[in-house]
């Protein structure tokens, strides 16, 4: 399951991406927000990283207007590794070395072809598994 959190910068987006999850058949929990109207990206960001850290959702995505306000709120969670990427290449490869758990974009930076793009790819890019990825995480979780 796809944990889902934004503020109202990444509220349109954060609906496109719930049109891909059900088309791609993901099951996914939105912990809001439910509008546009002005909101604050902690309460938002929080929960859903809450929900990867507690093992309700296996991975998750999370948006604002720039995305880094919300990945730095989701990394205050323990057990979180949350990537604010802005093209596919970041998406893939901190999936490959950082085993990331969560992802996060700015709705305000990239658009929703590219967005879809990195999306598509962070959720189906699997951890390598390689022994020097896996010491690394270690030492971030230490």
């Amino acid at each position: 399951m796809i944990a889902l959190g934004s503020d109202h910068g990444g509220f349109d987006l954060k609906q496109e991406i719930i049109k891909y999850l059900e088309e791609a058949g993901y099951a996914y929990k939105d912990f809001g927000c439910d509008n546009k109207e002005s909101c604050d990206y902690p309460v938002y960001g929080r929960a859903a990283a809450k929900a990867v850290a507690d093992g309700i959702c296996d991975r998750g995505i999370v948006i604002c207007t720039t995305g880094i306000g919300i990945s730095i709120t989701a990394n205050k969670i323990a057990g979180i590794r949350c990537a604010l990427c802005a093209d596919s290449a970041t998406a893939k490869l901190t999936r490959l070395h950082n085993n990331a758990n969560i992802l996060a974009l700015g709705a305000g930076i990239v658009g929703t072809n590219l967005a879809m793009e990195i999306v598509k790819t962070f959720l189906e890019t699997e951890f390598s598994g390689e022994e020097r990825h896996q010491r690394r995480i270690d030492l971030i979780e230490e």
